[in-house]
């Protein structure tokens, strides 16, 4: 025989009242776990913006390089061409970049258009384990369409949101200006890294490039960094590269790190990209292909860094 149980009025009422409430605080704290484990994988992916608003300065080969030189310390690497000129894209084999059938364009027009979108169909598998998002000349309209475009300055970084929980670092190679596109890019990144060739224009171009930046930061994103000057195309025994080098690190040393590693001039890193391939597939044991991977690791080593700090401000 079953023991009786017996519940008074009051009791019955209370309970009435607190079962929804358990049951509410169960969904919100499964909802809550689901979250964390949605964001703890996106939160470990930085975005890295490769800008210079002076053309032939290495941005682009810098932008391979350093994908497969991340990609080779066994990171998950995704590299997006945001110039519409598409040299990254044609840096990694895609030469007849008008036949690919999703690019960029492509997916930040269903974005502004509020369609649905999958990014991954836009996504190329390379050869030399990196993954790509392309780019050709249909992104050049793609800076008027922004300027009318209700949340234009964060058209990129929703592309990218929808794909950053399966990679470690995403490459955006930015165009040689301060258009939108390159707007968007700031606006996605969590940091920026900027190559420059050690000339005189350089240097011009560069002061003019940090106050962008800054703007940036003071009024879209206010959590952009600059993780370092990067110089390349050195020919260190020459008075000009020399000089500029010294004047970078004394104008600006003491608030922006200028890399240790200084990547050399030499004809090998232009066929390089003429053929389609980096510099690991094509010269491994040169002295350009060395450079990158030791500057790959400079950049993991700042990446590592800030993960540990985020982790650390999230127990906070």
């Amino acid at each position: 025989m079953k023991p009786l149980i017996l519940m008074d009025f009051k009791s019955k009422r209370l309970f009435c009242v607190l079962r929804p409430l358990v049951q509410l605080h169960s969904r919100l704290d499964k909802a809550a776990k689901s979250m964390r484990k949605e964001d703890a994988p996106m939160s470990n992916c930085k975005v890295i913006a490769l800008t210079n608003q002076k053309g032939g300065v290495g941005k682009t080969t810098t932008a391979v390089n350093l994908g497969i030189g991340l990609v080779k310390q066994g990171n998950k690497v995704l590299l997006i061409d945001a110039d519409a000129q598409a040299n990254l894209t044609m840096a990694l084999g895609y030469s007849k970049t008008d036949d690919i059938p999703v690019t960029l364009s492509t997916l930040m027009q269903k974005i502004i258009e509020n369609e649905p979108v999958d990014i991954q169909s836009g996504i190329l598998r390379t050869d030399e384990g990196i993954d790509l998002i392309p780019s050709c000349v249909e992104l050049a309209g793609m800076e008027a369409t922004l300027i009318d475009t209700k949340n234009r300055d964060s058209i990129l970084k929703t592309c990218i949101n929808k794909v950053k929980q399966s990679y470690d670092y995403v490459l955006i190679d930015c165009m040689p200006s301060l258009g939108m596109l390159t707007i968007n890019a700031l606006a996605a990144a969590d940091s920026v890294v900027i190559p420059n060739q050690p000339h005189y224009f350089s240097i011009k171009g560069l002061e003019q490039l940090l106050r962008s930046v800054s703007m940036v930061k003071r009024q879209i994103n206010p959590k952009l960094r600059i993780d370092g000057i990067l110089m390349t195309m050195v020919m260190p025994r020459t008075k000009i590269t020399q000089t500029v080098i010294s004047t970078v690190k004394n104008a600006y040393g003491r608030n922006i790190k200028v890399f240790d590693t200084q990547i050399p001039f030499s004809i090998r890193a232009v066929e390089a990209t003429a053929e389609g391939k980096s510099i690991f597939a094509y010269d491994k044991s040169g002295k350009v292909a060395a450079a990158y991977e030791q500057f790959a690791k400079e950049v993991a080593e700042i990446g590592e860094k800030q993960r540990t700090q985020n982790r650390a401000d999230r127990i906070r």
